[in-house]
């Protein structure tokens, strides 16, 4: 059950249109109360708008698509405001850990919060948006950044109804740690290049690297001696009480979800290469 309340509107509506406007939405995943932002742009009244569930990158990602205060590039905002100029509704929502939403019923249990539990949220919110009067429920987006991106492939082959099309937006496309292995391979070859590394050194934190990849799969604590303060941190990072999340992350193998999708599913795919 969605709760909504308008929270801002034009000062001036156009003749015979009803005017663009935020509303503030309320519902609940796992008996926590998740809040969010409806976008409905100018319609006509009586008119039933197509609409996108907006997903968020991985970490504390808020509905914007911000991780304050260090981290404000608008991402989700900014999809909004696109998707507005289409005449396309939006929700974006407060994920576990972030805005108002916070942690919810994983307050005192932060450990026990896994990644399927943000699944599960996900799907309540698409549940919030096709239930909004002003929205066709037959006309669904689901539109995810990095992490959010392979939600929303899981979400798309299992939601009803199905959603008509999905944008993965720079998706997390392999594991999760087989990801985290590649990019920081990555940048251990670009330190080698600059000559912070030998190339001797550079093999020797890949092989760390990969080793704690397999320490973490196989529920083992990692040997970080090999490896530079920074990557070493990342890595204790994944253990203690964040361990049941990456572990249920890097369970799952996006391609294998792709085949849960309806046919003629329209997707966007995009592909870019400046993320860190």
């Amino acid at each position: 059950m969605a709760l909504a309340v308008v929270t801002a509107t034009p000062a001036a509506a156009t003749p015979g249109l009803v005017p663009a406007a935020n509303r503030e939405i309320v519902f609940t995943a796992d008996g926590t109360t998740v809040y969010g932002t409806l976008h409905v742009p100018e319609h006509r009244a009586g008119q039933r708008l197509r609409a996108a569930l907006l997903l968020p990158g991985s970490g504390p990602t808020d509905r914007d698509g911000n991780q304050p205060p260090g981290s404000a590039p608008d991402t989700l905002a900014q999809l909004a405001d696109g998707l507005d100029r289409d005449g396309i509704a939006t929700l974006r929502f407060d994920k576990y850990g972030t805005g108002r939403t916070g942690l919810g019923a994983y307050r005192d249990h932060p450990e026990e919060l896994d990644y399927p539990a943000f699944v599960r949220q996900a799907r309540a919110a698409y549940e919030s948006l096709r239930d909004q009067p002003e929205i066709n429920p037959h006309v669904l987006l689901i539109v995810g950044h990095s992490e959010g991106a392979m939600t929303g492939l899981l979400l798309g082959g299992t939601v009803r109804p199905r959603p008509a099309g999905l944008a993965l937006l720079q998706p997390q496309a392999i594991r999760m740690l087989d990801l985290v292995a590649l990019q920081l391979k990555a940048q251990v070859a670009e330190a080698t290049r600059q000559g912070q590394f030998t190339p001797e050194q550079q093999r020797t934190v890949n092989a760390a690297i990969d080793a704690a990849v397999t320490s973490l799969r196989e529920h083992r604590p990692v040997d970080t001696t090999d490896l530079p303060a920074a990557i070493a941190q990342l890595f204790e990072a994944f253990q203690g009480p964040n361990a049941r999340f990456v572990l249920s992350d890097d369970a799952v193998y996006p391609p294998d979800t792709a085949a849960a999708l309806r046919p003629g599913t329209k997707v966007l795919l995009t592909c870019g290469t400046n993320d860190a």
